[in-house]
């Protein structure tokens, strides 16, 4: 089933539930993806975004929940904090299982034994390796930055 669909599926139950906490979270995903639809039909694409794209529209949403809870805790407004980590649970559902800490680092370091790097210049070809297999699957902030260390060690 396609991501789009379980996050309509998942909308029913709750409006059934009369779960408002979620409805709001399964609206929001919702219009975001809606939303780049109308993007990608501006640009003569596909009028229906698929699931890589809008797993990557779930990370995004996921990324900024985050930098928004960290401003509601310097503001010292944990109701809203909480109410956005709810948000964060519930969009996290729709996202492939993430891969481990020592999972990724494993990743990482097969990933440079096999490819052709010889420094600090191919993170980026790295980077694009682990995106193809493995994208959705991790944060690639703490990718790039494990890579970067490895690699400055060669």
């Amino acid at each position: 089933m396609k991501i789009r669909e379980k996050v309509s599926k998942n909308l029913k139950n709750a409006m059934i539930k009369k779960d408002n906490n979620l409805i709001s979270t399964l609206r929001l995903i919702l219009a975001a993806i809606k939303d780049r639809d109308i993007i990608s039909k501006g640009k003569g694409q596909d009028p229906e975004v698929n699931d890589k794209e809008i797993i990557s529209l779930l990370q995004t949403m996921i990324k900024q929940r985050k930098g928004s809870i960290e401003l509601y805790m310097q503001g010292n407004r944990v109701d809203l904090a909480k109410k956005e980590e709810n948000e964060i649970k519930e969009i996290s559902n729709f996202l492939p299982k993430q891969l481990s800490k020592n999972e990724i680092d494993e990743i990482i370091e097969n990933t440079i034994e096999l490819s052709d790097v010889n420094s600090i210049k191919d993170i980026g070809k790295v980077i694009n390796i682990i995106k193809e297999q493995y994208d959705g699957m991790m944060d690639f902030g703490y990718v790039s930055k494990v890579i970067k260390e490895k690699l400055l060690k060669l």
